[in-house]
Parts: structure tokens; C-alpha cells; sequence
């Protein structure tokens, strides 16, 4: 996938802001409603199916400015992320391999589900990675 060109021409900036441990109890079943534990275990496989040092762990959540929402795991970077379907070989940071995961796992629910919502929380997070410093490898990684 191409970022659009609006995307990258738009002078918004998009925040992520990281979801306090307080909070944490109610993030998932906001963003994933009744899809929650399908939800949840996509964004772990996906990452799973492309890192081989990823084994489990504690992930970070966080809320972005546009509305949406994404999670990131916990762990010392970078991590080698191997894409089979489309040769994507690299290293990325693990927010930006949390943000592959979580763009792969939306794009499954989207089709998998048919809700609306979780093409949404796609496009929103596309956008915010359209703007991250790791913008190329997470866009050649989900291409």
C-alpha cells in the first residue's frame, strides 16, 4: 500500500499519546468491542508470523489525536521483521513493528467481520505511520 498523497502533504500532525496503566482495563474492549479477543490474539500473530524473536510479552497501547489506536510491544529493538509475501527483510524499532501488526491485524478484522470500525481504526493508523520516522519500512513491510 501507497500512503495518499493527501496523507502526505497534510500539515496535521497526528499524536500518539501512551495509554497510562490506569487506563489500560477498558482500551481494548473499546477499539476491538465484542471482536476484542480475536483482536487482541491478530495484532499477537501478526507480529509473531514476521519477527522470529518475538515470543510474547507486554505490549504498550496507545491513543492516537485522529481517533485511533494501536499497540506496540515492550521489548529491546530493533526487531528483524520478514515479510513472505512481499519480501519485505529489514529492522524496525518495535513501535514500528507494532504498528505492521496492528495494520495487518485491522485489515483482517475489516475482512473477516465486515464491521466498518476496524477500516477505520486501518485508515487512521495508516495515517499516523504515514508520519512516523519509520514511515518507508512499515509501508514496504504491509505493501
Amino acid at each position: 500500500m501507497q500512503p495518499d498523497s493527501e496523507v502526505l502533504t497534510s500539515s496535521t500532525t497526528i499524536k500518539a499519546v501512551r495509554v497510562p496503566e490506569s487506563k489500560r482495563t477498558n482500551t481494548l474492549p473499546r477499539y476491538f468491542g465484542r471482536q476484542r479477543m480475536m483482536g487482541e490474539a491478530l495484532v499477537y500473530q501478526s507480529l509473531q508470523i514476521v519477527c522470529e524473536a518475538y515470543s510474547g510479552g507486554f505490549w504498550d497501547f496507545f491513543e492516537l489525536s485522529s481517533g485511533g489506536f494501536y499497540m506496540a510491544p515492550r521489548m529491546e529493538g530493533p526487531l528483524r521483521i520478514q515479510c513472505d509475501g512481499n519480501g519485505f527483510d529489514g529492522e524496525m524499532s518495535c513501535d514500528a513493528a507494532g504498528i505492521v501488526a496492528c495494520l495487518m491485524a485491522f485489515n483482517a478484522l475489516a475482512w473477516h467481520t465486515g464491521e466498518v470500525h476496524f477500516g477505520e481504526l486501518f485508515y487512521q493508523l495508516r495515517d499516523f505511520a504515514a508520519q512516523h520516522a519509520e514511515a518507508a519500512s512499515i509501508f514496504a513491510a504491509i505493501d
